[in-house]
């Protein structure tokens, strides 16, 4: 061979090595780096979870809820008693936890508007930055989306889906199987994990349940579970809300007295089913070696009624609409069964994933990371003393006056601290109320024209002010005007 050519091959030897080396050392690096599985649910609301209830003793609703995966979690990890959506719905929801933004910024504010696919999420992010990720299960931003924007796979259905032979579209690819929706979401969840990815990235995984949505449609297996139970009585099922009332004047509200009431067990059941699908997906970490270098988020897009204020569905601003679920699980941090008070939002997921992640924060992003306080060790560092919350009255839907709230609810905002809430209404100013949550969790005596708190009103409302110059709030243009009746 001639000594040039032997010239060459050592030269192109040496730049192929040159090339491989720094990209094996990266591949080896990110093995270093967290994997996150996202898993939430569509309307579970704060206490339908077993460790809630056991905490809540004779005040818990709910004695006989079970859950006993999630309260796994919540034993091995950090859960947020104190967790919040900033806009009660479901894609707007969705779209707050994707972007890190409200839905005044992100472009999402009803349950119609496709994301934008040049959004900016932790999804595109982390992609970008080198992990693989997949997107299972309900997406719900947009009716027709054929694509999840960030996720390199995905096993998803468009819009709310069926509880039965949903249409799944697997990387674009419609299945069919006559079983239940959450059940295949935990399968398609573990294909992912068990997947011949590239091993060498480290990945996100998000799980997006259907359940327990109406119209409660539980698995089969579970269709006779809780029987018989009932619920206890709290002293918001008395009242109807504050707004809407056009709807209810003159319109008394049932005392249910003391004993136990009627409840929609369907609802539970649905939860049920999502939480064994829970430990599946955390028997399959565990059995693939991944549990001890991965972060298990679980949350709900939002919480729902079941009838405090004569209320179901969600939307507006009392707690049981607000209020969520949030459990966090990092085996690296040591926290094992921690339960913080620090008021935690939806908004906060984005930066917490990407700070974990050691991605930066873009500017863009409203929330803040819940770093600091996974820690075993971290001392209350709060992230802040009070948010801002909104939703913006969706057109159509139904004149729900049997059920004040419902499609009704009219465009809001408020600020909630650890103590107290304000709420206001964009077109009835003399619905406005205000709460004090430590004297009256149940909200059921609004105290705005109350003399004794016109102090506290004042600050709310400063603060009310001051948040919505900081989060940049405004009414997007097509949200309409609360109808005279």
């Amino acid at each position: 061979m001639p000594q040039v050519l032997r010239a060459f091959l050592r030269c192109l030897a040496f730049l192929s090595a040159a090339l491989t080396v720094p990209m094996f050392e990266a591949r080896a690096a990110d093995q270093t780096r967290p994997n996150f599985v996202f898993m939430f649910a569509d309307d579970q609301r704060y206490d339908a979870l077993g460790v809630v209830q056991r905490e809540q003793g004779e005040k818990g609703r709910f004695p006989w809820f079970k859950t006993p995966n999630l309260d796994r979690l919540a034993a091995e990890g950090v859960r947020f008693r104190n967790a919040f959506v900033v806009n009660s719905l479901c894609s707007p929801s969705r779209a707050c936890y994707l972007s890190g933004q409200y839905s005044h910024r992100n472009g999402i504010w009803n349950n119609k508007t496709p994301l934008d696919v040049g959004l900016t999420t932790y999804a595109t992010l982390l992609k970008q930055h080198g992990y693989s990720t997949g997107y299972v299960g309900k997406w719900h931003m947009g009716p027709d989306q054929k694509v999840r924007p960030g996720f390199d796979w995905f096993a998803s259905f468009t819009g709310q889906g069926l509880y039965f032979n949903a249409a799944f579209l697997v990387n674009g690819k419609v299945e069919r199987a006559d079983a239940w929706t959450d059940d295949r979401s935990g399968d398609y969840a573990v294909r992912f994990l068990e997947s011949d990815r590239d091993k060498g990235k480290p990945f996100l995984l998000v799980v997006g349940f259907k359940a327990p949505h109406g119209p409660f449609t539980p698995p089969r297996r579970l269709e006779g579970a809780f029987a018989g139970e009932r619920a206890r009585t709290v002293p918001s099922l008395a009242l109807w809300p504050g707004f809407n009332r056009d709807l209810t004047q003159g319109k008394a509200r049932p005392n249910p007295g003391a004993e136990p009431v009627a409840v929609n067990l369907n609802y539970f059941r649905c939860i049920a089913g999502v939480d064994e699908n829970v430990g599946k997906i955390l028997d399959a970490l565990d059995r693939l070696g991944l549990s001890g270098n991965t972060v298990v988020v679980y949350g709900s897009d939002n919480g729902f009624y079941l009838q405090e204020h004569g209320l179901g569905d969600k939307r507006s601003a009392y707690e049981e609409s607000l209020r969520i679920p949030l459990l966090v699980r990092d085996p690296r941090s040591g926290a094992k069964g921690v339960a913080r008070d620090e008021l935690a939002l939806n908004l906060d997921l984005a930066p917490t994933l990407l700070d974990l992640a050691g991605v930066d924060i873009p500017s863009s992003m409203q929330g803040k990371s819940w770093r600091p306080l996974l820690s075993a060790a971290s001392s209350s560092q709060p992230l802040r003393r009070s948010f801002f919350f909104e939703y913006f009255r969706e057109s159509g839907g139904q004149n729900a006056t049997a059920n004040a709230g419902g499609y009704n609810t009219p465009t809001l905002t408020g600020v909630r601290t650890l103590t107290h809430k304000l709420i206001r209404y964009r077109d009835h100013p003399e619905w406005t109320e205000l709460y004090d949550l430590s004297a009256d969790p149940y909200e059921t005596r609004n105290l705005v024209d109350d003399a004794q708190h016109g102090e506290q009103r004042r600050q709310l409302e400063a603060e009310h002010d001051r948040l919505a110059a900081e989060v940049g709030y405004r009414i997007p243009a097509d949200v309409p005007a609360e109808p005279k009746r």
